[in-house]
């Protein structure tokens, strides 16, 4: 079995969602206070996230933006910075791990937005003939367990040694958003399922039709999680995407790479995930973002007591512009 070293991370898209702070800063790159208290770049976290889950490499599919940008956050601490930090023995051990991530860190460039599946195929080099991890570089994971979410994922493919995606129970009004999936359930604790139909942003009536699985209330489809690992076969995939130029919306898209890879025989599953993901790509996500990770931090307490009481405020003392 080929143990699962690398993880590519796609962090190539420009976050307009998030104007005008993304004027200035890749979204990638906004601040977020995460669960050990200190406040590091969104990437930083889902950086962690992987190496802490076992993995030795990253890939990070970056555009001409933001790259000097994610550079220049894993350089060495200066010997100003040294000074300032004198005392402050956080600060050293939080420099430590950055250098330490920045030992396993590689970047590719992305030319041209040409789609997830396209920004995916850029690591194509990088990855060769091994399995990888796959994760966004805009979604931040709580997990519901002591195992980390991407952890979780690679149990999975460890087992069973095919391709495996994440997923999550999602109710039909939002299946617009997110490639869905049909599965046999194949393992309890945690559900397992054997795929046998994907679909990239649904309508209602073709999920109510086809995308059905045993077992899930009425109304709530396996969704996308944002998290991946796949065999090298998904690059075959994409080429073909590619070499044909098959697009949809003008994209190269990942979904579809999915289901060629499913169609040609090899063994897709899913799993369900515990945890929870956030999407920092979008205002009120990154807003729910922060919350989820102030209420499972070292602050836990405070941020909970805060929250108690700004919800106890008047609507009166909101202003008028918030209000809706």
């Amino acid at each position: 079995m080929n143990k699962i070293r690398k993880a590519v991370i796609t962090a190539a898209g420009r976050g307009t969602r998030m104007y005008p702070a993304t004027s200035t800063i890749q979204k990638e790159m906004l601040p977020l206070m995460d669960v050990d208290g200190l406040t590091k770049p969104a990437i930083q976290i889902i950086i962690e996230e992987a190496l802490e889950s076992g993995i030795e490499e990253v890939c990070l599919v970056v555009n001409k933006h933001n790259r000097a940008q994610i550079e220049s956050h894993f350089k060495p601490i200066s010997n100003e910075e040294i000074r300032l930090f004198k005392g402050k023995e956080w600060a050293l051990l939080a420099s430590a791990k950055m250098q330490h991530i920045a030992s396993r860190l590689h970047m590719v460039e992305q030319s041209q937005p040409e789609g997830y599946g396209h920004a995916v195929w850029c690591a194509k080099d990088f990855v060769g003939n091994e399995p990888f991890l796959l994760m966004l570089g805009d979604h931040i994971y709580t997990s519901g367990t002591e195992t980390r979410c991407a952890r979780q994922v690679m149990d999975v493919y460890e087992k069973y040694e095919t391709s495996v995606s994440a997923v999550q129970q999602t109710p039909a009004e939002l299946l617009h958003l997110f490639g869905t999936v049909r599965g046999k359930l194949i393992q309890q604790n945690p559900r397992v399922y054997d795929i046998d139909l994907i679909s990239e942003k649904p309508t209602l009536e073709f999920a109510e039709e086809k995308l059905r699985v045993e077992g899930l209330l009425w109304g709530m489809y396996l969704c996308f999680f944002g998290m991946h690992v796949f065999t090298p076969s998904i690059f075959d995939s994409l080429r073909y995407a590619i070499d044909n130029d098959l697009r949809e919306n003008n994209e190269i898209q990942l979904t579809s790479a999915h289901e060629r890879l499913r169609c040609a025989g090899e063994r897709y599953l899913a799993l369900e995930s515990i945890g929870e993901r956030w999407d920092i790509g979008i205002p009120f996500g990154y807003a729910q973002t922060q919350a989820a990770l102030a209420v499972n931090s070292v602050f836990r307490e405070q941020m909970l007591a805060a929250l108690i009481k700004m919800l106890a405020v008047p609507m009166h003392h909101i202003p008028e512009a918030f209000k809706d």
